[in-house]
């Protein structure tokens, strides 16, 4: 007798954070790292940015959602769960892959944080000219 696994998984990637997003038909729960959506990330818009997947499909109740993630910062965690996010709802559902794609939540943002160069005092600032 097979045992039929409930959840579907996605792996989201933004900056340096990496999210793994697991859902299931539920009651809306969001819970990420043990810790309620709310009191995860504390700012409007990293809710709205975590969020965003379902509010395109307009289906905020429907699933249980449970991440880990780790890396990063508050944005680039935030990012990586809405990828990771649509991720796992593209394949629950195929039929929402036009629109995720249309808004861009399927495509990962490969913006990172460019290396620091020896000579300079950042990526490309240079250290402050003095004269005398």
């Amino acid at each position: 007798m097979a045992v039929i696994n409930p959840w579907t998984w996605g792996l989201g990637r933004r900056k340096s954070a990496i999210a793994r997003v697991r859902i299931k038909p539920g009651a809306g729960n969001f819970v990420i790292n043990g810790r309620p959506l709310e009191e995860y990330f504390r700012t409007m818009q990293g809710r709205e940015r975590a969020t965003s997947a379902l509010a395109v499909l307009e289906n905020r109740k429907g699933y249980d959602i449970f991440c880990n993630v780790n890396g990063g910062g508050i944005t680039g965690q935030s990012g990586a769960v809405c990828l990771g996010l649509a991720r796992a709802l593209k394949t629950v559902n195929p039929a929402t892959f036009e629109a995720l794609r249309e808004r861009g939540l399927l495509t990962r943002d490969s913006r990172s944080k460019e290396r620091k160069k020896y000579g300079r005092r950042g990526a490309r600032r240079g250290f402050q000219f003095s004269k005398r």
